[in-house]
């Protein structure tokens, strides 16, 4: 079963927690504070492979998990840092953000990797939270939250050249002529469910791979018929060979045929119109056609501003099909890759949580959730919440001053909380206390 459309979630692996311990070696009578840090979280990577040829695997499997990283530990140890999870998907799989609609990156060459969702950051331990004023401390880091995400895979089909048209007009016979492929043929409307590759080789040692899509019908671009099923696997070809039925006896206008698809192609990506195109007028051995093929140029020659490129062929008995990929052959050759887009650049979004004293900034909101509950939200809190050790009374020291000099404390008040009320941040409550 061919699948190029599915949804999975991924989860990276929390950072592990910091330490909180001292030395306790014989004749180091102040040893201090001696609490590693935690090792990182493992991130999830998606790894392309052109062994794969579908996105068929995640029907069975869309959750994946990485491991949280070891603890920090006594004597100054680091905890381990976890293995990444490696998931290896088709190459041309493209890679969105449900939750948000951000593009996360094209996975288009071999061995390619793509973080979809990157591990937390160890915790510090005490080691690093000594001062002058507190030789002492019990205050650690617990590791940060890794990443979650639901993603959109999206297999687009890598094929130097994509064979277009309507249904039944020849596609999939011209690709089992042109390459070794053993695509199904019949005569009735989509009978090609699903992409078809096939690697076309010349004598003169040129290659390269032509793609039998799915028919159009008119609606295309909404919906209609195969739908976008089709016009996703166009997006990389870098020629398009559009296909036109010449059979005087299949009741439609090869120029009609013709404009149809144009507007589908148009509907779904204007940048479409701009790639090259070699026109190619079909099944010349029926009787009749001859006639209607220059009926077809004609029109084409009084409808079009530009240049066309006209190659007629009939499959059956070859006609015309090695001159086609000849010249095929010669405008891949002058014809650029089209743009992709690619991974964003990587970087480190660990932060390192400090004190604002900065009275203008307010990134948090505070809601009355109850008659006596307030929840305050906002990114930089809530992991500030997630990732304070409160089992210590310098962590829980440590998160009162944050709520104050981050303005929370005063904004509680204006929102009306008073002695005795809950307030919730994340998934920690505590009473608020005046």
């Amino acid at each position: 079963m061919f699948v190029d459309q599915i949804k999975i979630e991924v989860k990276a692996g929390k950072g592990g927690d910091g330490s909180v311990a001292f030395r306790h070696e014989k004749f180091v009578p102040n040893g201090g504070p001696a609490g590693g840090d935690g090792g990182r979280g493992g991130s999830v990577i998606l790894v392309a492979d052109e062994g794969l040829r579908t996105l068929m695997d995640f029907r069975y499997r869309r959750h994946f998990k990485a491991s949280a990283g070891q603890n920090g530990m006594n004597k100054a140890m680091y905890g381990h840092a976890a293995e990444n999870t490696y998931i290896k998907v088709p190459t041309g799989t493209s890679v969105k953000d449900i939750e948000t609609g951000e593009f996360v990156g094209d996975l288009v060459e071999e061995g390619q990797e793509l973080v979809v969702a990157r591990g937390g950051r160890g915790g510090r331990g005490n080691i690093h939270f000594a001062t002058s004023r507190n030789t002492a401390p019990e205050i650690a880091e617990n590791g940060e939250p890794g990443q979650e995400r639901e993603l959109q895979l999206e297999l687009k089909v890598l094929a130097d050249v994509g064979l277009v048209g309507i249904p039944s007009v020849g596609k999939s016979t011209l690709l089992s002529v042109a390459t070794s492929a053993k695509p199904k043929i019949a005569s009735y409307q989509f009978t090609t469910l699903v992409p078809n590759l096939g690697m076309v080789q010349l004598d003169d040692g040129r290659d390269y791979v032509m793609a039998d899509l799915p028919g159009l019908i008119s609606g295309a671009a909404q919906g209609v018929g195969l739908g976008i099923q089709f016009l996703r696997h166009i997006e990389r070809t870098r020629v398009i060979l559009h296909l036109v039925d010449m059979d005087p006896d299949n009741g439609r206008e090869p120029l009609e045929d013709y404009q149809q698809i144009r507007h589908e192609l148009e509907q779904y990506d204007p940048s479409l119109l701009t790639r090259p195109e070699i026109i190619v007028p079909t099944k010349l051995d029926v009787p009749g056609t001859e006639e209607r093929l220059a009926e077809f140029r004609s029109q084409l020659t009084l409808d079009e501003d530009h240049k066309l490129l006209i190659m007629p062929i009939s499959s059956i008995n070859h006609q015309g099909v090695q001159k086609l990929l000849q010249q095929t052959a010669d405008v891949l050759a002058r014809t650029p890759k089209p743009s992709l887009r690619s991974q964003p650049e990587s970087d480190d979004k660990s932060v390192t949580y400090q004190f604002d004293q900065s009275e203008n900034t307010r990134d948090f909101e505070i809601e009355k959730t109850d008659d006596n509950e307030f929840t305050v939200t906002g990114e930089r809190i809530e992991r500030f919440v997630k990732m304070t050790n409160l089992d210590h009374q310098d962590g829980i020291m440590r998160f009162a001053r944050a709520l104050a000099n981050w303005g929370i404390e005063a904004a509680l008040r204006e929102a009306g909380a008073e002695n005795g009320d809950t307030i919730v941040i994340a998934d920690f409550s505590f009473d608020f206390v005046e």
